[in-house]
């Protein structure tokens, strides 16, 4: 079994792998070791909207509270997740998508769809060091999933399209990442007898 810096072994695969979960949930930390395992690229909502914010000059809870009044910040946002995904669906290359929505809008694209969540306090802890607080964090996760479901009626509580549900409270990092390593590995398309169906989502302009 071969490593990348001697820690985590490599994932030889294609699969185009989407991360989804609250704030706090560990996305981040399993895309980075993922991507370096994997050895592919991976494009975070969450980056995505921090660029967003630092462009226009705003702190993430400003832009959110921007985002409660105008779906221009989240329909923009949503359009380019949903351009990556179609273009990395149809490359036959290992590529990992990570948002709140990464699984609808990817929808069956995706060949691998994941959901990470771990309790309230524990994800309060876990974001402790960020510039936003954990009440900014829970109004943050509340207003999303009210405008998820008003755009695209979306309930972000409904979980059963995941092909992978973890708390990853848990296990470590090793631990959530060798869980997903051998889902990855292990998964072959000719017993796949097939994900929930999912219906892609209408991004307006």
């Amino acid at each position: 079994m071969s490593t990348k810096s001697g820690v985590f072994p490599t994932i030889d695969t294609n699969l185009f792998v989407t991360v989804s979960g609250p704030p706090g949930c560990g996305a981040t930390s399993l895309c980075t070791l993922l991507s370096d395992a994997m050895d592919c690229p991976y494009v975070s909502g969450g980056d995505v909207f921090r660029d967003i914010a630092e462009e226009r000059g705003m702190t993430l809870t400003q832009l959110s509270a921007k985002a409660q009044g105008s779906d221009e910040i989240d329909r923009a946002l949503d359009r380019y997740l949903r351009e990556v995904a179609e273009e990395w669906g149809t490359a036959n290359k290992p590529f990992i998508l990570e948002s709140r929505l990464a699984g609808w809008i990817a929808a069956e694209r995706a060949d691998l769809r994941i959901y990470l969540d771990a309790p309230a306090e524990v994800r309060k802890e876990r974001i402790a060091d960020r510039t936003e607080t954990a009440a900014e964090m829970a109004v943050r996760e509340v207003g999303e999933a009210g405008r998820y479901q008003s755009y695209y009626d979306i309930d972000t509580d409904e979980l059963e399209f995941y092909d992978l549900h973890l708390n990853t409270a848990r296990w470590n990092q090793a631990g959530v990442f060798e869980i997903v390593r051998t889902a990855i590995e292990q998964h072959d398309p000719t017993a796949d007898e097939g994900a929930f169906q999912t219906t892609p989502i209408e991004i307006e302009h």
